[in-house]
């Protein structure tokens, strides 16, 4: 009976999750709207990402700590003198993170501002070809497509971007812009290709990805030793320098190496904001990714979708190879242009939680682990593979939501909401 007290031993449905409320069929308060949002701010994906990147970098000066040889040696009298034990932790571990900074954003040591700022120009050199494959990676993974043929797309458009290059004597400015279309278009019909399989046959997008990264691989390979792409005169699997007229120019002058595909980049990042945010392709992209049974039903045309996304896809991560050959790498290049970027796109991606603002500043941040890893074993002795555990790391944390809530005491967005619903229900 409505408004009765329930008798000892009877439990009443409304007080299962809140103890607080008095009698059944009265609801509980709702939660002001300022508390909601905290809520699901503090446990969204954003704050995760950032707390990933902290948990590794924890890890990371644990490891260092582990292989420091004076922490080990000062271990050995810790009873005896317990404090030069955390005295050498703390000196190592500041210590190469120290480095790590210097080495990527700013050299305390250096006499002038413009020598000391060198390292954030390194930063970007390293972050933009791994921007441009994050956002190619990221906006297959929001069309519910695992792209990680991003080596294979590298390494054709480095292909067409390094033969068109140093073959063609074209104007200067005109050069480069069909330097970078032909890497483009080479990264978007390898791409292409996966998206044709997929939609027409049904074939599994990883495993085509897979494939096709070996096949460019050894085509590349085959190239370099054919007058295609080897230098005349040469007995090396190298092509020849890239002709001044086709490379990016500095941004800062001789002096820095951060080059014009940075700005390619940006306009990259803005246009695949505006293509998943703004536009009706990037709204079926996001319905397919979402459920394409249901995006099918609603008229979207999924085998479509799937063919454009991968071409786009291709040409993002093209954009990558063509960073390579024609801003990094003019002097001729080889089979292994791509630099593991391709995998490294997917962390990346992961990081920037596919979205092309993250994929932008979570490719600085691992530009930064690039430029910095070099500091921290010249300075400090720390093997590079430290960093490339770090990286590993946050890709582990960034899979594992629940865990990273559990260690800070994070809630789960929406939990409250979704409870005070069932109450609701309950209580009617």
């Amino acid at each position: 009976m409505s408004g009765q007290i329930p008798s000892r031993g009877q439990v009443d449905p409304v007080d299962v999750e809140n103890s607080t409320s008095s009698v059944a069929g009265q609801t509980p308060p709702d939660e002001p709207r300022s508390s909601a949002f905290l809520r699901d701010l503090m446990g969204g994906s954003a704050v995760i990402s950032v707390l990933a990147v902290v948990l590794a970098l924890a890890v990371g000066g644990v490891l260092i700590a582990l292989t420091n040889a004076q922490v080990q040696s000062a271990a050995g009298y810790f009873f005896s003198r317990p404090l030069d034990l955390f005295t050498a932790i703390g000196d190592s571990v500041f210590g190469a993170y120290r480095a790590l900074f210097q080495g990527s954003v700013y050299d305390f040591r250096r006499d002038t501002f413009a020598a000391s700022i060198r390292p954030l120009t390194e930063t970007l050199t390293f972050a933009t070809p791994l921007i441009a494959a994050g956002l190619g990676v990221a906006l297959a993974f929001r069309v519910g497509l695992f792209n990680i043929g991003g080596r294979g797309q590298m390494l054709i458009a480095a292909a067409c971007a390094g033969w068109v290059g140093f073959s063609l004597e074209l104007p200067y400015g005109v050069h480069l812009l069909v330097a970078v279309l032909a890497g483009v278009l080479g990264g978007a019909v390898w791409g292409g290709i996966v998206g044709l399989l997929k939609a027409r046959t049904g074939a599994h997008e990883v495993i085509v990805t897979i494939m096709l990264n070996f096949v460019a691989l050894y085509l590349v390979s085959f190239l370099l030793r054919t007058p295609v792409l080897q230098a005349p005169g040469s007995n090396n699997p190298k092509t020849p320098p890239m002709a001044d007229t086709a490379v990016f120019p500095l941004l800062l002058g001789p002096g820095y190496n951060v080059h014009a595909g940075l700005l390619f980049v940006i306009v990259a990042t803005v246009y695949v904001w505006y293509l998943l945010g703004r536009s009706s392709l990037g709204f079926q992209f996001r319905a397919v990714g979402e459920n394409p049974n249901a995006a099918r039903v609603a008229g979207i045309n999924v085998k479509n979708v799937y063919v454009i996304a991968m071409l786009l896809s291709g040409g993002l991560v093209g954009l990558a190879g063509v960073s390579q050959v024609l801003g990094t790498i003019t002097t001729g290049f080889g089979s292994g242009i791509d630099a593991g970027i391709g995998f490294d796109a997917i962390t990346v991606a992961l990081l920037g939680r596919s979205r092309p603002w993250g994929v932008f500043f979570a490719g600085i941040l691992f530009g930064a682990f690039k430029a910095g890893g070099f500091s921290m074993q010249a300075s400090e002795g720390i093997p590079v593979d430290i960093v490339l555990v770090v990286q590993s790391l946050i890709v582990l944390f960034i899979a594992a939501p629940p865990l990273v809530r559990t260690i800070f005491r994070l809630p789960t967005p929406g939990l409250a909401a979704s409870l005070h619903s069932k109450k609701k229900a309950v209580a009617k």
